[in-house]
């Protein structure tokens, strides 16, 4: 049975029990399996009625919603290749995106979305808008999805970019037949024997693949997906929903956890010292270094705080989910110290999302958990971490060099470093694309530096290290717009870091501005990560700038 024909199923099953819900000011919106089918058809319909036939394209633009899980459902159910675009991308890359596409149709949420793309691009086909999509009469008969062969192509989702022009990836029925079951295999090893519905919030867009495969999971079993419609509601989204796990960036997590620390400290008092010191206590322990008195601190802590923090969280809350980036070891043991596993996850696009998946059983701190089933990942020249199996997409849209380049010898060559430990468990250390090398020939993994400075930083939300063909490494340091970061902040920072790092890794001088990279002037990718060759050529006078003052 096809992964689609799974989620018709389990629909069906669902008729009256709410599957999908959206959080509006405050106010839940919720729909049942036998009425997301209804909408689904009458999207089916409407697409007939536009000539639209299988292996035809259709960009999908719109931010989460009910209705863009029902158009996006119809869409595969007709064997239309979806093409989910980033609805606060930049226009001119969202034009882009679509003329290397060239969809037959273009479905916007709403007004505002398709007049842009009018204006950015004039010759873009038919486009139309969601009430519009879901107009049509209500239909008797919700039919099954069309019968696809694991070969016939499913979605085209495009690479942030990071490194040079976005690239379509491809996936086909067969990935996505492989992927399913594996995420609820993880899942059902995370709720046990629990026999009520998950609950799952959910606020990264659809439109990237990590966050695609995890609505089609709850959509495939027994649960309820709650969706946010405000990313500057999400504590309070978070207690309506109340869920059991949800899916995470690492900066969401560091950010959380930031305002916990803040917040007691804030407090003062015995409720400091005790968290201090059950928070040194669990560092210990996860260091094999333990004390006497640390399990007396961890038993009074877990007894009189953690789980009115836990409870701030979530009352049902079993696990958080993270991906795209590397999380700190430091803020996943922070979580777990609270009583609360943090599941990490890694994958690209061009893996279906998802290669390794932590084990609820067994989680490692600081790794990213074993390969999924039938996937094989070994460690190619410089660590790179090639990748073999049936998660693997077959191609980039229209790029045969590009793919060719990707996929040597049935392996595909990811781009990223990594290690390996004996039970399996993975590391990711960082883009091969991405390593600095100094004119004294050491190469330097950027990330985990920048990570490590940036969790210093509170009030900054990216750095980024440069330093290719020079004598030792600067940073430049883009504030958060809410956030504060001074000269004497920075340089208590590096002062702190620099000294466990050698000499050759130590950060010598910096440049901090308040919103230097956004996703509006393009130095951010959608999902908000650094386009680092493009940011050293716009900052190549500050860089240059930095390597003439004396070292901070």
């Amino acid at each position: 049975m096809s992964f689609l024909e799974i989620i018709f199923n389990r629909l069906r099953e669902a008729a009256d029990e709410p599957v999908l819900q959206e959080i509006r000011e405050g106010a839940v919106v919720s729909v049942s399996g036998r009425e997301l089918l209804v909408q689904v058809q009458t999207a089916r319909e409407f697409l007939r009625g536009a000539g639209l036939r299988q292996r035809d394209r259709c960009a999908l633009l719109a931010p989460n919603s009910i209705r863009w899980a029902a158009l996006d459902l119809a869409l595969m159910a007709e064997g239309i290749v979806v093409v989910p675009l980033y609805a606060r991308q930049a226009p001119a890359e969202l034009a882009a995106l679509m003329k290397d596409s060239s969809p037959s149709l273009v479905c916007c949420g709403d007004g505002v979305l398709r007049d842009s793309v009018a204006q950015t691009w004039p010759e873009a086909p038919r486009r139309a808008i969601f009430d519009e999509v879901f107009a049509g009469a209500t239909p008797v008969v919700v039919e099954d999805p069309l019968s696809l062969a694991a070969n016939d192509p499913v979605t085209i989702i495009y690479t942030s970019g990071t490194s040079g022009e976005p690239k379509g990836v491809v996936l086909n029925a067969g990935n996505l037949n492989h992927m399913i079951p594996c995420t609820n295999d993880r899942l059902d090893r995370l709720m046990g024997l629990h026999e009520e519905s998950d609950r799952v919030f959910h606020y990264l867009p659809f439109c990237f693949a990590a966050s695609w495969i995890l609505l089609l999971t709850c959509l495939s079993r027994h649960g309820v997906l709650v969706l946010s419609t405000d990313l500057g509601k999400l504590g309070e989204e978070l207690k309506v929903a109340a869920p059991n796990y949800f899916l995470n960036v690492p900066t969401l997590l560091e950010r959380v956890r930031g305002k916990i620390e803040e917040q007691i400290k804030q407090r003062g008092g015995v409720a400091a010292s005790l968290f201090d010191k059950a928070r040194t206590a669990w560092l210990r322990l996860h260091r094999h270094e333990a004390r006497p008195m640390d399990p007396i601190w961890l038993a009074v802590a877990n007894a009189l705080m953690f789980p009115a923090i836990r409870k701030s969280l979530g009352p049902n809350l079993k696990a958080l989910i993270c991906g795209s980036a590397p999380l700190a070891v430091d803020t996943q043991l922070f979580f777990s110290m609270l009583g609360i596993p943090v599941l990490q996850a890694y994958g690209l696009t061009e893996t279906t999302a998802i290669c390794t998946l932590d084990d609820p059983r067994a989680v490692v701190p600081g790794r990213v958990g074993p390969a999924i089933p039938e996937v094989q990942m070994l460690l190619g020249e410089n660590q790179e971490i090639l990748i073999r199996g049936p998660n693997v997409f077959p191609g980039y849209w229209n790029k045969p060099e590009a793919t060719a380049s990707a996929l040597q010898d049935g392996w595909f060559h990811t781009g990223d470093q990594g290690e390996v430990d004996d039970a399996g468990n993975w590391r990711i250390i960082g883009r091969l694309k991405d390593l600095i090398i100094l004119n004294s020939g050491h190469n330097i993994a950027p990330e985990p530096i920048e990570n490590t400075l940036l969790k210093e930083l509170p009030g900054a939300q990216q750095v980024m290290l440069a330093g290719n063909n020079r004598s030792f490494l600067v940073a430049l340091i883009n504030v958060s717009p809410g956030g504060a970061v001074s000269r004497e902040d920075v340089e208590a920072a590096l002062a702190k870091i620099n000294t466990g790092l050698p000499h050759y890794k130590q950060i010598r001088n910096f440049h901090a501005g308040k919103g230097i990279f956004t996703l509006e002037n393009g130095l951010l990718t959608a999902n908000g990560k650094l386009k680092r060759a493009l940011i050293a050529t716009r900052f190549s006078d500050v860089i240059e700038e930095l390597y003439r003052k004396p070292h901070a």
